[in-house]
């Protein structure tokens, strides 16, 4: 039995309608992970100040020295200051690959509301002390390794919670569209992280990570108070994938016209005071199971090289604008943000396009393979002038995002509430921390070959990354097929063949 989760008062009694409930749970999981992206973004931007060109700045005001890294920071300031760059990153995606395995099994076994909120506190904390290093002059490589291991495993809580909770509210209907719109909180969170990360980066580059700290922190307290997690905890109709279960049970309790293709449902609220039964819900799924689920593996390898590129140019655009460009840290910070612009538009277009079409490996393969030569050409045309360089970044933006936002968001909530579960929605989280846990080694292994490579030159690195689209593309390969057929049979039977 599961024991509903207390709502306070004042939250019923403002919003009247299931319709209310809807919208609060989209801008509180869209505020909550745009949160959590702009937490992460500080370090990309950071980078290039803690090794920076110092001949750049003038002569040597330490007249003792003639060190031509003087205004670097230690221990990022030897020749092997990329490797030790790459250590950070994979201190905290290692972390976070690990961890997401673990975390949607518990946010399928916990509160997701608490859960969701204990872990942006706990990651506001870790944010600011990676921060408080400057202010606290620690030049210990090993104390910032162990604040981004901890922060890694205590961001696994966001993804998991925030995808269970709009799964939980919308049923099948556009979610393609309308979790690639929700979707754009990873590319909002990126340019705000990118944007507040600036402000201090030249003058006091630890409030670069306290002031997102205390950001996340506040969105949590936030999400605490006011998250609904389930539709029967205020008395509001479940969505279509929950109906089969409680139709069973009591076939008045579904009072909703919500069908496969409506978002908003019609869902009533009760605000009575008379005592609620717990609702006895099924047991959660365990992880063979939801691999078992058609389509979890295939889309989980494929986000794995689809993340691989997405974080790759995360954490290491700005550096590489840096480099190739000659641009000031602050403005290669500013001109990466364009990245995550085309990352909004390809994530709702991919959505947009895969309920239309229904396809949604499909999207994902057209867009892969649109992107392999875009970012061929970005490396070697992209810097040829301002406007290219824009164009180009928008565009590699939107091909490289498009996929890895469709398969987190519409695929991961379509797979968790799959036809072979008969109704069970308690698979939800488990199949998208699996499928975003098996991407986020693909994120962990980015930042660390791009960090090993780069010193051989940045053509090698955009290499690996072309690469590892068309390994992307490759892996849906069967699910594309199964697409194909689906749309090819009912146009045989229309004209008259046998398909077998």
């Amino acid at each position: 039995l599961r024991q509903p989760i207390p709502v306070p008062q004042t939250l019923t009694s403002l919003l009247p309608s299931s319709h209310s409930y809807r919208g609060l749970t989209l801008v509180l999981t869209f505020l909550s992970y745009t949160s959590y992206h702009l937490s992460r973004k500080p370090i990309s931007i950071v980078k290039s100040q803690l090794h920076p060109n110092c001949s750049a700045l003038g002569p040597n005001p330490h007249n003792d020295s003639n060190s031509t890294t003087w205004c670097s920071w230690a221990p990022f300031d030897g020749d092997n200051y990329k490797e030790l760059f790459g250590a950070l990153d994979n201190a905290f995606l290692v972390a976070y690959a690990i961890g997401m395995f673990i975390s949607g099994i518990f946010g399928e076994r916990l509160p997701l509301r608490y859960y969701l909120s204990g872990g942006m506190v706990l990651s506001g904390l870790f944010t600011a002390l990676f921060g408080l290093g400057y202010f606290w002059d620690i030049h210990v490589l090993w104390y910032f390794i162990v604040v981004q291991v901890c922060n890694g495993l205590v961001q696994t809580t966001g993804w998991p919670a925030v995808v269970a909770c709009v799964g939980n509210w919308f049923g099948k209907g556009k979610r393609g569209l309308i979790m690639g719109i929700w979707n754009s909180h990873t590319s909002v969170g990126n340019i705000l992280g990118s944007l507040i990360a600036g402000a201090w980066v030249s003058s006091a580059w630890g409030l670069s990570f306290v002031v997102p700290g205390i950001i996340i922190t506040t969105v949590g307290i936030i999400c605490f108070f006011f998250l609904v997690e389930y539709p029967e905890d205020v008395d509001c109709s479940p969505p279509l994938h929950h109906v089969m279960t409680t139709s069973e049970k009591d076939p008045e309790a579904v009072t909703s016209n919500e069908g496969p293709h409506s978002l908003s449902g019609q869902g009533s609220v009760d605000h009575s005071n008379s005592p609620k039964e717990p609702a006895e819900e099924p047991e959660a799924i365990s992880f063979l199971g939801a691999l078992r689920i058609p389509g979890v593996v295939e889309f989980s390898l494929c986000l794995l090289f689809a993340k691989l590129v997405s974080y790759t140019f995360l954490y290491w655009l700005p550096l590489y604008i840096v480099n190739v460009a000659h641009f000031g840290a602050k403005e290669a910070g500013d001109l990466s943000t364009l990245f995550d612009v085309g990352g909004i538009l390809g994530g709702i277009f991919a959505g947009l396009i895969s309920d239309y079409t229904g396809g949604r490996a499909t999207t994902c393969c057209v867009m892969l393979v649109l992107a392999a030569p875009m970012l061929f050409l970005y490396n070697h045309v992209g810097q040829n002038g301002i406007g290219t360089s824009i164009a180009m970044l928008i565009i590699c933006g939107a091909l490289v995002n498009g996929p890895y936002a469709l398969i987190t968001t519409a695929v991961s909530a379509d797979l968790g509430t799959h036809e072979s579960l008969k109704g069970n929605a308690k698979a939800l989280s488990t199949v998208t921390a699996i499928i975003d846990g098996t991407g986020s080694v693909g994120a962990a292994l980015g930042p660390l070959l791009a960090g090993l490579i780069s010193p051989t030159g940045w053509n090698n690195v955009f290499y690996m990354l072309i690469a590892a689209d068309v390994l992307a593309c490759l892996l849906l390969a069967r699910v594309v097929i199964k697409e194909a057929r689906g749309w090819c049979g009912p146009m045989a039977r229309q004209r008259g063949y046998v398909v077998t």
